[in-house]
């Protein structure tokens, strides 16, 4: 007989921020309107699941998403350290076209391998896994929610699909308030799922597949 786990790694929704500043990690940054609604209907979706216990990152977006959950399954949210924003040399600045002709931005773009502007990859993947076994763990036999970000989401991701870290941003599958479903076997991951519950508020539809 086999132990069937399924960790979710749920992103947040969508954050006020009409100046469309790279938040990062900066505090007061809250989700908006619409962001609320997005996270009602992730919370709508895990409706009627398994799920035994809810960590999320310590930034406002990322705990007020977890919150729906909260009430949903009566469970107390957990902040985790480790699933927080990516570090980002560029956070509290407006990037837009004409930043590439900034050299405070040039001289931090030197290598996308790695990232140049940011935390490694590889350090986002190790401390991604590294939660995501404890989780596990605690969760063992049931589900679980993990509130986290887009980066480190499409890190654990990659990870678990076996591809290399490097991407581009553009192409990253893990829009507002989606799920990506870690599904385990005892300790052995058997599938990796996606879903968007709040694709009905995207101005432009859901994801398409690959994207």
């Amino acid at each position: 007989m086999t132990t069937t786990t399924v960790v979710h790694l749920l992103r947040h929704g969508e954050v006020h921020n009409p100046k469309r500043v790279l938040y990062g990690r900066l505090p007061e940054y809250h989700l908006s309107e619409n962001g609320i609604r997005m996270a009602e209907l992730a919370a709508d979706w895990f409706s009627g699941r398994d799920v035994a216990t809810l960590f999320s990152s310590p930034l406002d977006r990322t705990y007020e998403t977890a919150q729906p959950l909260e009430k949903e399954f009566g469970l107390s949210v957990r902040l985790d350290e480790r699933l927080i924003e990516a570090g980002n040399r560029f956070q509290g600045m407006i990037l837009t076209s004409r930043s590439l002709t900034n050299l405070k931005v040039l001289r931090r773009m030197y290598n996308p391998f790695r990232p140049s502007w940011g935390e490694p990859y590889t350090e986002i993947v190790d401390r991604m896994v590294d939660v995501i076994k404890d989780v596990r763990k605690e969760a063992w036999g049931r589900e679980a929610v993990c509130v986290s970000h887009q980066l480190p989401i499409w890190m654990a991701r990659r990870t678990a699909e076996r591809k290399r870290l490097w991407h581009r941003p553009d192409r990253r599958q893990c829009n507002l308030a989606s799920v990506t479903s870690l599904t385990f076997e005892d300790h052995k991951l058997v599938s990796v799922g996606y879903s968007e519950p709040a694709a009905e508020l995207y101005p432009s539809g859901p994801t398409p597949p690959g994207a």
